[in-house]
């Protein structure tokens, strides 16, 4: 039998642990793009080889407005797209499916790319690479939107948060690339200073492509679909046992179970701004704050418009800022590293307000020296944005992305997470939007509105973030309940609250009368029969020795 493109059980030859590491490989692709595309734009939008070919990009010297609103319009354009393709996901993704939501991400930003590099000039070139763009973007909501879904499916449980921080960190790996790769070809003087690095997106996408057609479809989505044979012959080869092993039956149970359960329980748009002890407004609230701050402390301010900056506002040479563009995305990749070990030890809350302070601190040093606009201040200023970036990567870069899934219950996680992305969606094409305007009005007082944000983040971080690590999901639920009705706030809550057993969040539960129904005493028994399956395969010779069934995952977007 040949091979089908479209089949949902191909492993590409693979079982076990090495099947898990090409989904890993195959999901840190998708978003090593995500980051090349927001590198992209830094180097060229200034280029003089881009702005010949567009002339409406040219800027004329201080002042010329028009010129600064097309920059930030080519720019953010990306970001309405992958808005619209993240909301897409959200209303019909799981119709169709985790792999080919990811095949059909993959060539539309292959057509865009195309659409894009093809622009010319006496062409309504402009308008052209615009709808590329948009395309591209639209294509890349699909894949953001999906991936992490997809892959935390197939993970071990354990493991989910390292995967997070791992798509953090690649992120700034092609961030990295494209800095690098456009201060390369600023050496060539014709259109393939820009064409090439807009095309190298269909590299990406092309391995994205081959590599999803080989691999598998999440079992989780097979099993809520009725296709229970399919889902154990994947399970099978993640488990890297017969189709017919304990194992497979336990975690297609364990996982048939939950789904029956969540499908009865998950609630509507309508139920997100209720309060009581479930909370579901203030948490939501806070999940999605988390994706607004993460914008508005200025992240994609200067990952977007590095180059733009270093050459603009600080008045350094072209080809000086080109370097430093790169310098700082190498800084930016490199500064990831300390998360892996931070996010569970220090916490979450401890490292978005070590984030949300350095941030602060960073670009308070930025804009002081930008006041006086001498170059001995603006080397200065050069220092605030390098800070800036090191105190993002291993902090406010991961947790937005981790904390929204944790903080909302499962009723409304769905809708919640949605909403939490949409947020970061929309408020990073605001961001990169209105960046050059502000700059181009003052230079100094972009960064001002930047500090000030982060210092008005710190607060809210502490009176309303509560710690989540090495806490279970239902420990939450407890928490934000107990708060409720003790009075009192949730982080204060969680300072002083015990980690709890299973059966201690079952008795707290019940006296806090927040199991109102079947769904959340099913998921307390599927977590006791997942765990007395672990003990009882404790110590066994098989491959997946020590390996928990699958639990019911989030559903995030």
């Amino acid at each position: 039998m040949g091979f089908n493109i479209w089949a949902r059980t191909n492993c590409a030859g693979l079982r076990g642990r090495k099947l898990r590491v090409m989904i890993t490989i195959i999901a840190v692709t998708g978003f090593s793009l995500f980051g090349y595309d927001q590198g992209l734009m830094s180097g060229i939008i200034t280029a003089p080889q881009f702005n010949r070919d567009f002339p409406a990009t040219l800027s004329k010297g201080e002042g010329d407005r028009h010129a600064t609103v097309v920059q930030g319009a080519v720019t953010s354009c990306y970001e309405l797209g992958c808005f619209f393709g993240a909301i897409f996901v959200l209303a019909r993704g799981d119709r169709f499916g985790r792999k080919p939501m990811v095949v059909l991400g993959s060539l539309t930003i292959i057509i865009g790319t195309v659409i894009s590099v093809a622009a010319f000039r006496d062409h309504w070139g402009l308008g052209q690479f615009v709808i590329g763009r948009v395309i591209t973007g639209i294509g890349n909501g699909f894949n953001t939107a999906t991936i992490p879904v997809w892959q935390s499916e197939m993970s071990r449980a354990e493991n989910r948060g390292k995967l997070v921080n791992l798509e953090g960190s690649v992120v700034a790996i092609g961030t990295f690339i494209a800095y690098w790769l456009d201060f390369g070809l600023s050496y060539v003087d014709n259109s393939v200073s820009w064409r090439l690095p807009v095309a190298v997106q269909i590299v990406f996408a092309l391995v994205l492509f081959i590599g999803i057609i080989q691999l598998p479809e999440s079992p989780r989505w097979l099993v809520a679909h009725d296709r229970k044979p399919e889902a154990m012959e994947i399970l099978s080869h993640l488990n890297d046992c017969d189709v017919n092993d304990d194992i497979v039956y336990a975690e297609v149970t364990v996982i048939s179970d939950a789904i029956a359960s969540f499908k009865r329980a998950q609630l509507g748009f309508k139920d997100l701004f209720s309060g009581g002890k479930s909370q579901h407004f203030q948490r939501m609230l806070i999940g999605s704050s988390a994706q607004f701050f993460q914008q508005f402390t200025g992240c994609n301010a200067a990952i977007y418009y590095s180059t733009v900056l270093f050459e603009n506002t600080i008045g350094l040479e072209r080809r000086l800022s080109l370097i430093l563009g790169g310098v700082f995305a190498t800084i930016y990749a490199l500064s990831t590293i300390p998360s892996f070990f931070l996010i569970d030890t220090l916490g979450r809350r401890n490292l978005f307000l070590i984030g949300a302070t350095g941030q602060a601190l960073s670009f308070t040093i930025t804009f002081a020296c930008l006041i006086d606009d001498t170059t001995q201040n603006a080397k200065g200023a050069a220092v605030g944005i390098f800070l800036f970036i090191v105190f993002f990567a291993f902090t406010i870069l991961p947790l937005p992305w981790i904390y929204p899934p944790e903080i909302n219950p499962m009723r409304t996680r769905t809708v919640a997470s949605a909403i939490s992305t949409c947020t970061n969606w929309i408020t990073n094409f605001g961001v990169v939007m209105f960046t050059p305007i502000f700059i181009d009005s003052s230079k100094w007082g972009c960064y001002l509105f930047f500090a000030l944000m982060n210092y008005a983040f710190i607060p809210i971080i502490f009176f309303f973030y509560p710690e989540t690590a090495g806490r279970s999901l239902e420990e939450i639920d407890i928490i934000f309940a107990k708060a409720h009705v003790d009075g009192r706030q949730p982080w204060r809550v969680a300072a002083t609250l015990p980690k709890l057993s299973l059966k201690e969040i079952e008795s707290q539960g019940n006296q806090l009368g927040i199991y109102d129904g079947d769904f959340e005493k099913d998921k307390m028994e599927n977590k006791e029969v997942t765990s007395e399956f672990s003990d009882k395969h404790e110590g066994s010779d098989s491959p997946n020795e020590g390996e928990a069934p699958f639990e019911e995952r989030p559903t995030q977007v």
